[in-house]
Parts: C-alpha cells; structure tokens; sequence
C-alpha cells in the first residue's frame, strides 16, 4: 500500500534515504498528532529523527550567522530529494538527562532558579539560635555590641566595597584615595592605598576599605557611632569588625554587622539576601562541608562485613580477606582472644559489643602477638578498627588503584552538616510561609503545587506584590509537570535518578510551559516508564501541545497513544533491509482496516499475544522472600518472588518497583551470590537465598561507551569469528594470528584512523566534523588483512552485515550460528554486527546483554531481572521477547520483570503490584498473587486495566484459569 497523500497543508517528505529508508515518499499532515510506528528497526526513527528532525533543525541552524552556530551543534544534511512544509523542528528523545550530581528537577525545569528569587524577595530571615525573625540593625545596636566586647580589644572596621567580582577596579581604589581612606584589605592582604598592586582582572577579588582601627574603651562610642555610618555609606550596609591581633600569623576573627539582616539575641548576621545564597551551585550559597552535594562518602559496615554468615576465620572482614600476609588474621586471632570471642564463630552470632571493637576499635590496650617464621614478638596498643584502618589507608595512599579498591567498601549518606539540604545555614534561615527552600523542594510536585497555591495570602501586602509574578511561574510550571504524571517527583530529587521516559515527559512539560506555536515537536515514545493509568494525562498533553498550532510526529508502540492519533503511519515490512517503506498511512482506523499492515492486524484483532491456557504452578516451599523493606518510599514491604516462574512487578510510576527490585532484591542477592560491593536498599531481611546460585540484571545502560564497543564484541560473537578468519588457508599462509582481524590492536588495523573507520576533523568555528577515513574507506582495517576472504567476504564485510545475513553465510559454524541465531530470537536480527554501541538505543542494548546471557549454559537456579524490556518494541517484537522469556523460565530460571505493558503482565506467572499512587502515596504492596487474582483486587489499577484483556466471551476470566486460581490458592494459603 502506498502513502495515502494529505489534502491540506502537510509536511511532504520526497526520497528519504536516511539508513534503511527505500525512496520514502510520504504526507504528513500539519498542526495534527500524527504517530509513526512500526516494527524495532523498520526505519521510525530514520524517518522521525534522522530526516525531518534533522532536516528542520538543520535550516534554522543555517539561518543564524556563523558566529551562533559554533555554539550549535551542525547536523548533515539527511539523504533526501526534498521536504516541504517543514518548521523549525524540537527533538524530545528518551536520552536521560545530565548525571551530574548537582542537576536536579529543580534545576532542569528552572522552577528552583524561580524559588531562590522567591526566597530573597521575599522570604523572611529567622535565627538558626533563637528562632526569632532576623531584623536590620540600627548604628546605636551595632555600636552597643561592640561595646559589649572585652575593654582592651583592638579592632579594626572594614567596609567591603567589591565583594568576590571580577576586575581590576582602579577606579574604585583612586575613589577611595580621594575621599581620604589611607589603607585597604585586598584578598585578605592589608596594603597602603598607593601601594595595591595591579589586580588581575580575569580573577575574582574582594576589596575592604579600613574605615577606623580603635581599641575598646568606654568613651568612643561617639566615634564609633561616626565610623560606622562612614563604612555603611560605603558598602551598602555591610561593615565587619575585625581582631588586630600582635601574632599575625593566627587567623583573624570579625565580627559582621549589617544595617539589614542580624539577630538582636544571638548575633547571627545575614551578609545578603540574594538569589545566589540559595544556590548549591554557587560558592555563596553551597553547603562548606559537602560543597552543595548533600552527600558525603563514608566507610560502610554492611560492605566491610558484607556477609553475616561467615566468621572471622573464613574472611568476614571483607578488606582483610584476601590479604596475602598472615598480618590481619594473627590481628584478629589476638583481638577474638581479648574479647573472648572465637574466630569459628559467624559474624551474625558474636555479641554485639565484640563487633563494634572489631569495626571501630578499642579505647584500652590489646596484647597483639605476631609470629615471622619460628620468631613471635608482642605488641601492646589500642585497636584502631577496621573503619579507622581503611580511613588512615586511604587518607595516606596516592594510588587510583588502591582508591578505587577502597572505594568499595563506601557508600553515602547525608551531609553531617546540612543533612542533604545542600545548602548554607543562612540560606536554611531564610523561610516562606514557615518553610526553607530545601523544604519546599523535599515535597511531591503535586504537594508543591498545592503548598505554592496557599503561600499568597501569607505574606504581607508589600512581599505578596512582589511574589505574585513568581508564584505564577512557579505553580504553571509545577501544573504541568503533574498533567505529564511526574507528580510523584521531588523537586529536589537527582536528575541522574530519573529514567529516560520520566526526563523526557520533563522536557515535555518544560516545552508546554514555553508556549511555543507552529513549531514541530518530534518525540521518540513518551508513553514509556508509564503506567496505563496516567496514559490519558500524557495524551491530553500531547493534544494541548497540538492545540496551541503546533505539528506533533510521535514514534511509538502504545495502542492508547496510536488510537488518538490524527493521522497513523506504518513502517515495515520488515527490519532493517527488510523494512524502510510506508505500509499503511491514513487514520487509525484506515490502518486497521490494511490487510498488510501488521500495526493494523493488532489494532483490529486480527493477531494479538494470547492469555495463557494455564499458569505454571506454585510451588510453596520455593520463593525468594524480602521482608521489611524500607528504601526510599517503601513502607516495610514484604513481597515474595516464587521461584521458577515468570513475575511481573507493576504500579504506576513511582509508586516503589525500582526500589523494590533493583535496589532491595537485585543489589542484596548480587552482593551474597555474587560477592558485588553494591549497597542495597534497607530491609530486615531476603529469606530463599540458598535455592538460588546466581542473580543478573538486565538493563538499558549501554553496552559501551565508545564506538569501537559493537554487538559482535559484546556477545563474545566477534571472538569465533577472529579464530575462524585466521584457520582459513590464506591466513595460515601469511602468518596471521587471531590478533591480525582486530581492529583495537596494532597489525591489521587501519593505522590512519586506528581502527575507527573515520577521522575527526577539529572545525575552528564549527562543531568537530568525522569523515570517513580516506586510506582505509570506513572498512577499519589494511589492505592485507582485507584479501584474507570466506566466500568472497573479508573481515571488514561480515562485521557490516546484519545477523539477518550473517546466518546463512556462516551455516556450517555451530560456534558462530548458535550466538547468531540467539541474537535473532530476541529480535535483533536487523543490526549490524558492527554497529557502534553508541548508536543502539536503550531497549536493544537491553536484548544485546539478553542474548549474551542466553547463550551461557542455563544451570536453572538463576534468576534474570529486567527492567521495562518492551521499551521502544511494536507488539509483534513483544510477542518474540515473551517467546524467550518464558522459555528461560521453561528451563526453571526465574524471571523477573518491571512492566507496564498489558501484553506482557497478562502472560505472567505472579504479579507483584506496587501502589497505589507514586511517591509517597505509594511504597505499599497492593496485591499479589496471579493476573486473575489481580483483577479481583479492585484497590489495583493495575487490575482494573488488565481485567478487558483476560475477559473471554463475556467471563471474567478463562474457565481453564479459574481452576488454576482456586487450585494454587489452596496451595499458597
């Protein structure tokens, strides 16, 4: 079928050529939604992003002058004949936001830039000391505390008339001569006004006029009184008092008096209050101790003494375990004998007070014996600990690599000082309506919403005019990030934290908030990491976006999201070389309707993934339990995992799943099954560990952060491949040895562009340029290496064939085909086996490490954890990924998944349901039990949704189920 064309305006795409695209010819209508989906691989995205994206951005880019665009990023032109009808063209892709540790969601949607303009206008000062307002103090107050000081201080008044700026300020400081002042502090410096030297203006300086040097007596305050309005005239009604001390080279200590902010009881002064005070990125406003963090490391017990179960003679003492030297083991052989422990005894058995000498040391003498050969010789002292031991090792070492070891045994916690607030005692002083800035930030979105609505009539006249404007920003800004579902967020959580769909429904929000018209928006699956609940929030999103006149192109696979779409189109047939043509376009129902479109075949019904005949049983005795886990939201969850079947865990977004699984679960049984130094969530306990004899984590990171990182490497597929080149007769003959086909050591690469395949070129005003490497033609490797050839292919050849092709062609190679063929049944069969690990996205980095854990020898004791797994795949990619999925669990491995994805949940053993809202709504098992189970659970969204999908003509759920239910329930109860 061809692209249906579109009677009014519309973008009209002719000749896309982008990667696998055929020649596209395709209609898109104007300010309308239109979706674009299709099978993983079929071209979606070199449609969406590779050309019309990349086309649209490319012209507003080339419409700036040549000075803005060396700050832009320049995109090629994609390979087309021609786009008409484009507008300047936004990107709103899954690509996590920045893994800094300062960026938070404050920060990344600039309502925190808005509230720390809110809290210096007009926020009201309180002391940290007595908890009264902080007032101006007047000259009478300021020379009362003066007077108040010891009789004999000597004292010298500064006024501080440049403050931490930049610049030379010669004219400030032949101002200052002029008006008579003879000496003045710069940098901490004290110089004769005509002998400052020249400053260097690139540098940050502070300039302090010396307005009186006075020694206290009874008697001067008249003076006092005249030289302190002087300094305050001077600089802005700041002046510090500051001990002239005879030793200089003790510090000085001053004493700050401002004419604004200072408590009358306890002299806790404010210098300011601006914007930059409540700034954790700014010197002015960061926390001293954790420079604005909020966090700080320390040395963990739970990873020095990661398992409770060995005793001090099997190496409970994890740092000292492997130590080669009998030194730490006759240590602890003399401190069990002190205590009058024994080394046979687990950790988890001795008392209480023995393993606190043991972490943290003792205060009295220990006789320490320590044998060399036939020689002993004893050592009487304290035990310094095992903490104190590894803080002295690291403090002393300038090894990374012991660093690193160290490292391990670390985790954080909050700032001693700030207690994760990030920011300064005085910024903490200042509140709005009885609430800090960290506090504000520490509440839910959708509580903050509420709490910024309620602040205007608690401020007085003269501060609730100056922040109407800003609560107004503030609380649009707050509404929209609620209408996207991310009310759940804390403003103040880490953007690094945040999954690639909750950054994108971020922007997303931040888009709506710029009121934007008769721009195109492009967007690659908003609709992921949410639960079918808060779906219709998001889509009424995407239709208000459309309403203000703007044009919509979504990539997606979520059937809500496809049947509100205004116009529809499929891509297929295939993946890859099979894909790059337009199905089907035309309305969603027209698409239905197409008989060759298997976007279509689902919509109506034609195909669809069915409910299981019968759920595999349950066995009592065998599940992984965790008890009273308490991470992050969750309130003392007990959950239980049944071993040997295949587990959904589902709930709206944020309601605890992650923590749930991947913190408490995953990171608990990595460290005691595999030795991992991972810190897991807190909880009292996991029980059914011992049926298990290995835990993996399958997620979406990616597979390497370099280009040189391919699926071939990763698999280990790229090893078979090496030794099978080099064992052909032509190889022999040459000498050539595996090493010779590998592009990442010296010998048969390309030296020119060291195996690269292209060369980055440096562009003085233009973002850096990769051409393709002139000696080697993009192939990465030499001449010779390529005239080594199987069936007419060289190295370079195979690495640029899709699995797809590469079956055929290595047929009779049981060692290469297995692990292609694998990589086929997970769907993958489109991509090259030499395709950057850059260039994958999230969910085939994902069926990448699935495939490599598939071909390890099953022992079926292991359980596989993957998080949201039908990430950026069409229904019929789904159906492929659950044929895989259950076959592991055929062969009695565990399976466990985070999912919102109906078709998923409903072919599953147990679902685990967390809920019932995100936040701290949520953090509570909801229901447990099989999918039939759920559906009774009316406390469950989850059920409520799944309930349609296992109706069978007219039934709640299918008879052969209903026998499996009353029948485990039996069992299980």
């Amino acid at each position: 079928m061809t692209a249906k064309p579109v009677s009014g305006p519309a973008i009209r795409v002719k000749g896309a050529r982008a990667h696998n695209l055929k020649s596209v010819d395709v209609d898109i209508p104007r300010d309308q939604m239109t979706v674009i989906t299709g099978l993983s691989g079929s071209g979606k995205s070199s449609l969406a992003f590779d050309t019309i994206y990349a086309e649209g951005q490319r012209r507003y880019v080339e419409s700036l002058s040549a000075y803005a665009r060396q700050f832009l990023e320049l995109m090629g032109k994609p390979d087309m004949d021609s786009i008409e009808g484009l507008s300047p063209a936004i990107s709103i892709e899954q690509k996590t936001t920045s893994k800094n540790p300062r960026s938070t969601v404050g920060t990344v949607t600039e309502i925190h830039d808005y509230m720390r303009l809110l809290w210096a206008r007009a926020g009201v000062p309180y002391s940290p000391a007595t908890g009264l307002p902080i007032e101006a103090q007047t000259v009478s107050q300021m020379v009362d505390r003066v007077m108040a000081m010891p009789e004999g201080m000597r004292l010298m008044l500064l006024a501080p008339v440049i403050r931490d700026r930049k610049g030379e300020y010669r004219k400030e400081l032949a101002e200052l001569q002029r008006k008579g002042f003879a000496r003045v502090k710069v940098d901490g410096e004290l110089y004769d006004i005509e002998d400052v030297p020249n400053l260097n203006r690139k540098l940050r300086h502070t300039v302090e006029a010396v307005v009186d040097r006075i020694v206290v007596k009874s008697g001067i305050e008249s003076r006092l009184a005249d030289s302190f309005e002087t300094a305050l005239s001077l600089s802005d009604g700041l002046v510090y008092a500051e001990e002239v001390k005879r030793d200089s080279t003790e510090p000085a200590e001053r004493t700050v008096f401002s004419s604004r902010f200072a408590c009358p009881v306890s002299g806790f002064t404010l210098e300011e209050i601006e914007p930059r005070l409540f700034s954790f990125n700014a010197p002015q406003g960061a926390c001293p101790a954790c420079d604005g963090i909020g966090t700080e490391t320390f040395f963990d017990p739970r990873l020095i003494v990661p398992d409770e179960r060995l005793s001090l003679a099997q190496g409970a003492v994890a740092p000292w375990r492997n130590d080669k030297t009998p030194l730490y083991e006759q240590t602890l052989q003399s401190l069990a004998k002190h205590l009058g422990v024994s080394m046979d005894t687990p950790w988890c058995d001795l008392p209480e007070e023995a393993r606190a000498v043991i972490l943290d040391g003792t205060d009295d003498d220990v006789h320490f014996v320590y044998r060399d050969g036939g020689k002993s010789h004893t050592l009487t002292k304290p035990f310094e600990g095992a903490v104190a031991s590894l803080q002295r090792r690291l403090r002393n070492t300038d090894s990374i690599w012991q660093k690193e070891e160290l490292s391990r045994y670390q985790a954080d916690k909050p700032c001693h000082v700030c207690h994760g607030a990030r920011l300064k005692p005085e910024a903490l002083s200042v509140r709005v309506a009885g609430f800090n800035i960290a506090q504000a930030s520490d509440l839910a979105i959708k509580d903050a919403h509420d709490w910024f609505e309620s602040v205007l009539p608690t401020l007085t006249p003269q501060r609730a005019e100056i922040a109407r404007r800003i609560l107004r920003e503030i609380n649009d800004r707050l509404k929209f990030l609620v209408d996207v579902g991310l009310d759940y967020l804390t403003l103040s959580r880490g953007s690094a934290t945040l999954s690639g769909g909750e950054s994108q429904r971020i922007r997303l929000a931040s888009q709506i908030g710029s009121g934007l018209t008769g721009v195109l928006y492009v967007l690659d699956e908003p609709s992921i990491g949410l639960h079918q609940r808060d779906n219709e929030r998001l889509l009424a999103t995407l239709q208000r976006l459309k309403a203000l006149g703007n044009t919509l192109i979504v990539v997606e696979h979520d059937e809500d999201a496809i049947r509100s779409a205004d116009w529809l189109i499929d891509m297929g047939p295939g993946a890859g070389v099979k894909g790059g043509t337009v199905i089907a376009s035309g309305t969603p129902t027209e698409v239905a309707a197409c008989k060759d479109s298997l976007t279509g075949a689902y919509l109506s019904g034609r195909k669809r993934i069915e409910v299981p005949k019968e759920r595999r049983p349950i066995d009592p005795k065998r599940f992984v339990t965790v008890r009273g886990a308490t991470g992050n939201n969750l309130k003392d969850v007990t959950a239980k995992f049944p071993l040997g079947t295949f587990t959904c865990v589902t709930g709206v977004s944020g309601g605890g799943k992650s923590t749930l699984v991947i913190d408490t679960l995953y990171k608990t049984l990595s460290r005691r099954l595999m030795g991992s130094s991972q810190t897991p969530a807190p909880c009292e306990r996991v029980d059914g560990l011992e049926l298990l004899d290995k835990i993996i984590d399958i997620n979406q990171s990616p597979i390497g952060r370099t280009p040189r990182s391919n699926p071939a490497t990763y698999t280990d597929l790229f090893t078979p491949i090496r030794d099978w080149f080099a064992e052909l007769p032509e190889s022999k003959a040459r000498g050539y040895k595996p090493g010779r086909f590998s592009f990442n050591v010296k010998g048969g690469r390309c030296e020119a562009c060291q195996g690269d395949g292209v060369i980055k070129i440096e562009m003085h005003f233009l973002p850096d340029v990769f051409v393709t490497c002139d000696a080697c033609k993009g192939a990465r490797y030499n001449r010779e290496t390529l005239e080594v050839k199987f069936k007419g292919k060289s190295i370079a050849d195979v690495l640029a064939m899709s699995v797809d092709e590469a079956l055929p062609y290595f047929e009779a190679q049981t060692r290469i085909r297995d692990r292609l063929a694998i990589l086929q049944k997970v769907g993958l069969g489109y991509v090259a086996l030499g395709q950057q690990a850059t260039t994958l996205s999230g969910g085939e980095a994902q069926r990448v490490k699935l495939s490599k854990e598939l071909a390890r020898r099953a022992t079926g004791r292991t359980m596989y954890i993957l998080d949201e797994p039908t990430t950026g795949l069409h229904t019929e990619d789904v159906r492929k990924l659950l044929e895989v999925l259950h076959a592991l669990v055929d062969q009695g491995n565990t399976v466990v998944v985070i999912e919102h994805n109906l078709e998923v949940i409903k072919t599953a053993d147990w679902i685990i349901d967390i809920g019932p809202e995100g936040g701290s709504g949520g953090g509570e098992v909801v229901a447990e039990g099989t999918p039939e189970e759920i559906v009774q659970c009316k406390a469950s969204h989850t059920g409520r949704f799944l309930a349609p999908l296992l109706m069978q003509e007219g039934e709640a759920v299918p008879p052969v189920a209903r026998k499996a239910v009353r029948g485990r329930k039996k069992k299980v109860g």
